[in-house]
């Protein structure tokens, strides 16, 4: 049995992972439940992982797996049974080489860097391409990559080299990591909040303020839906 706060966020994993193909950031399932610190999604996220309905994978950003889902989302009447796998359910013969698993990846252009800390002069000009993975991508919509310069979204763990992918969008909600271009000159990577009237770009690192602008000094250019990170 989930309690309500559970129940809302696996709820809301399951919209995202849907939506973008990659969960959203702890700070985003923050915002999403209204609740004031990580903190709480952390004992959150361990209790879903716990009762068997999330997986985090180790080494990887946004690393969140939904394994089943309980009656309520769609998933499966439970049995009481969580083993699933045993000796008599097998057919005899196994084939013991799995067969190669193939991913399609997409070329798309890196229009250069995007601040990810204090805005940066516009970029508009294809540097180089990169191999994105298909799956990455939603279905409508044209895609675009950019390099992260700066540590203003770290704590979205978006750290300064990696290659973010952007869907094209003018639209975004309250939340979203976005593209936003500013006075139509300078462009930066940060998280779109509604203040009425106005618009706030805010880091994801307590070392950089929250900047404010009226609304119409504002243009959405895209909004974040994947990242790419080199070892």
């Amino acid at each position: 049995m989930l309690t309500k706060k559970q129940l809302d966020l696996l709820e809301f994993i399951q919209k995202r992972v849907k939506r973008d193909g990659v969960p959203p950031s702890f700070d985003e399932m923050k915002v999403a439940l209204d609740l004031r610190s990580k903190s709480g999604i952390h004992r959150l996220i361990t209790a879903l992982e716990e009762r068997g309905f999330i997986r985090r994978l180790a080494h990887r950003a946004r690393a969140i797996e939904i394994v089943r889902l309980p009656e309520s989302l769609g998933g499966e009447p439970s049995t009481g049974f969580v083993p699933r796998v045993i000796e008599g359910d097998r057919p005899a013969a196994i084939p013991l080489k799995a067969e190669p698993v193939t991913i399609q990846a997409v070329e798309l252009p890196v229009m250069g860097r995007i601040a990810a800390g204090v805005p940066i002069e516009a970029i508009s000009q294809v540097s180089h391409q990169v191999a994105v993975p298909a799956q990455m991508l939603s279905s409508s919509g044209e895609h675009y990559a950019l390099e992260v310069k700066g540590d203003s979204m770290i704590d979205a763990g978006i750290n300064d080299g990696d290659v973010v992918v952007i869907r094209e969008t003018s639209v975004a909600d309250s939340g979203d990591i976005v593209v936003a271009l500013v006075k139509d000159h300078e462009a930066t990577l940060k998280r779109l909040m509604r203040r009425g009237s106005a618009i706030a770009l805010e880091a994801a690192n307590p070392a950089y303020e929250t900047r404010v602008y009226p609304q119409e000094q504002v243009k959405v250019q895209g909004r974040l839906v994947g990242l790419i990170r080199t070892y």
